[in-house]
């Protein structure tokens, strides 16, 4: 008996610790991986977040860019991370549901290693033509689109992501024939477009706003249920007949699947600490962007299930795949 009372009283310290070390979580900085290059505005969103989250977990997170791969490199490196919350990726709709649903094979099973806990921002796209030409509608480029003998073309921002599968979506929606060239970017398609070499081109506000702005190109739609505050007269893809062709990207927070929930949780509460203030929302704001509230689990679960199958129809529909980036 005394035996059987010293073995339990000895492991009481050892079943109390892994739920102490949650408790006193973080002991030491993070690190937030983030999918892209220095400087663009995933970027910026990525260490104001970063910064942002420091003051409520009382350690810095040091934001570390690990581009490439389509975000397949960062995505990898967060899931074979250790599930205690000193790691956390900077995701997206891109690399979080339209990757495994394009790529016939990837590295990473993302959707079974990581878990999205928080959803920043979203960002509407907003489809464009060229400025000095007499498009000012969707109806006007779809009858040019049927008039000419090829069909449109469409300048595709890079491969294997929303931008590129909303012209698809538009394509197949809009019934006309339109072939697909691929940009390194977006710089290149905006040339595209003003050379005359592309009809149309989706984009995120705050890439595309400054040639807006200058007349240089010229918006038509917003993939948005309702118009943007920043461009209050280009009416959305709805009022123009075309209701299916809803599409935006988000950017999120993930974390290894395993990661603890109380751990989670903090990690949840820092996030929403570093968005809610109105200076935070307000810089984002200017580039089109729209911050969302902190949302339970479930809502977040449902958001992707949602947006998966969105995607998963319009690639099947438009044979689309992609092999394994190497």
């Amino acid at each position: 008996m005394i035996r059987a009372t010293r073995r339990a009283a000895l492991a009481l310290p050892l079943a109390a610790g892994p739920a102490l070390a949650q408790q006193e979580y973080p002991q030491r900085p993070l690190r937030m991986l983030v999918p892209y290059a220095p400087g663009g505005m995933t970027d910026v969103l990525a260490r104001s977040v970063a910064q942002g989250m420091g003051a409520p977990l009382g350690q810095a997170v040091v934001a570390e860019n690990r581009p490439g791969a389509n975000t397949i490199i960062a995505s990898q490196l967060a899931a074979q991370a250790a599930p205690d919350g000193y790691t956390i990726l900077m995701t997206s709709g891109a690399g979080y549901i339209v990757n495994p649903l394009i790529y016939a094979r990837m590295p990473v099973d993302v959707r079974r290693d990581l878990r999205v806990i928080a959803i920043l921002v979203d960002m509407p796209f907003v489809m464009v033509v060229n400025g000095a030409s007499p498009i000012r509608s969707v109806a006007d480029l779809v009858a040019h689109g049927r008039a000419k003998r090829e069909g449109l073309t469409f300048a595709a921002v890079g491969r294997g992501n929303p931008l590129q599968l909303s012209g698809e979506m538009f394509r197949l929606a809009a019934g006309v024939d339109m072939t697909s060239v691929i940009y390194n970017g977006s710089a290149p398609s905006y040339l595209a477009l003003q050379s005359g070499d592309a009809d149309l081109m989706f984009d995120v506000v705050g890439s595309v706003r400054p040639l807006l702005a200058d007349g240089k190109l010229r918006a038509i739609a917003i993939t948005s249920a309702e118009r943007l505050p920043q461009l209050p007269d280009v009416p959305t893809m709805a009022e123009q007949g075309f209701p299916q062709i809803q599409a935006s990207t988000w950017f999120g927070i993930a974390v290894p699947r395993a990661t603890p929930e109380p751990v989670v949780e903090r990690l949840r509460g820092a996030i929403a600490d570093a968005t809610a203030g109105s200076a935070f929302q307000q810089r984002f704001a200017n580039f089109g962007v729209q911050v969302r509230q902190p949302e339970p689990q479930g809502v977040i679960d449902g958001l992707l299930a949602t947006e998966s199958d969105r995607w998963a129809r319009v690639i099947r529909e438009a044979n689309l795949s992609l092999e394994e980036l190497r």
